[in-house]
């Protein structure tokens, strides 16, 4: 084999690999922004052969499997298929999931010991996801290649990531980081724990500030490409449960959400669906006290969440405080 590529959007990958190199390309799509982490145990697996590792908890399992049989890599460890590779490359975007995979990425090779020679980054300033496949072929970043502060430093990261609270993780990004990406990912991730002052994450505030106007559509206040909500942290399913935290829950902040809870289910019955996206959306009187920073959504309903190792709940409410860039444990 002479490159493998590894990069955290499926589409790219089909892309990065139609350019008709001899390369392996390999997707990782786990998502590490929303739900409990998972154990020490099945984070060491998820890298090793495959053995029993439940399905999603192996880092081929985005990949489809005709092409890492096609190389002769099917149910591979990580460390074993970079020991056979000529080199490595690293075509990660700046969205803060891809970042954290990427210092998972470069935790495990630093744990592992592994020749940070063989291993070069690709500087991308937009998600791969979201570029053309034709153009993101075409394309040829700087790459810059991995050392060992580069591993030092992301292996500081990710533990502060996974431990109880985000105090290392702010600490953390006070210092110089060699990896470019990792401070706009760093305070992106803390703008989304509960506003000190209003109990909602900033993309939870952008989706209340675009349906203010008034008669909006559900689909109208999902980020993405060319779209005005534009956070980067959560994808398409998790800012559909963000909307149902909003609206489907004891005091809501908004209100006209005729459907749901936005499952894969309601996908599927085209009815409940159809009825979803022609909801028209307002602000409760809440929902406008909360925009204004008159009232703590928090104080109204309850929150069960994670950030990272760090479960958010009554008892252990860790918030934000964007105006002075810090942040306020539990009471």
């Amino acid at each position: 084999m002479t490159r493998l590529i590894l990069t955290t959007d499926s589409s790219a990958a089909g892309a990065l690999e139609r350019r008709g190199l001899d390369d392996l390309v390999i997707a990782i799509g786990r998502r590490l922004v929303w739900g409990p982490l998972p154990s020490g145990a099945e984070f060491e697996a998820f890298f090793a052969p495959r053995k029993s590792q439940p399905r999603g908890l192996h880092w081929l399992d985005d990949t489809p499997p005709w092409r890492p049989e096609k190389s002769g890599a099917k149910d591979r460890g990580l460390i074993e298929l970079l020991a056979e590779s000529d080199s490595v490359e690293l075509w990660i975007g700046p969205e803060p999931n891809a970042q954290l995979i990427l210092l998972w990425l470069l935790e495990h090779w630093g744990s592992g010991s592994v020749a940070g020679s063989k291993i070069v980054m690709r500087h991308l300033d937009i998600a791969v996801g979201g570029i053309d496949p034709q153009q993101l072929a075409k394309l040829n970043p700087p790459a810059v290649q991995i050392t060992h502060d580069h591993l030092e430093l992301a292996g500081r990261a990710w533990r502060a990531y996974r431990a109880s609270t985000p105090k290392g993780w702010i600490e953390l990004i006070k210092a110089d980081l060699s990896l470019p990406q990792l401070g706009p990912c760093a305070w992106d991730l803390l703008e989304e724990l509960p506003s000190v002052a209003t109990g909602l994450g900033a993309t939870e505030t952008r989706m209340l500030e675009l349906i203010a106007p008034g008669e909006v559509q559900p689909f109208d206040v999902f980020p993405g490409h060319q779209k005005r909500n534009e956070r980067r942290v959560f994808d398409y399913w998790e800012v559909g449960a963000l909307l149902d935290g909003l609206a489907r829950c004891p005091w809501p902040a908004v209100s006209g959400l005729d459907e749901g809870p936005f499952s894969l289910a309601m996908h599927e019955d085209a009815g409940r669906h159809e009825l979803y996206k022609r909801s028209r959306l307002r602000l409760t009187e809440l929902g406008t006290a909360v925009l204004a920073g008159e009232e703590d959504f928090r104080r109204h309903n309850p929150i069960q969440r994670w950030w990272g190792g760090t479960e958010l709940n009554g008892d252990r409410l860790w918030r934000w405080d964007a105006e002075g860039r810090s942040l306020i444990a539990p009471a």
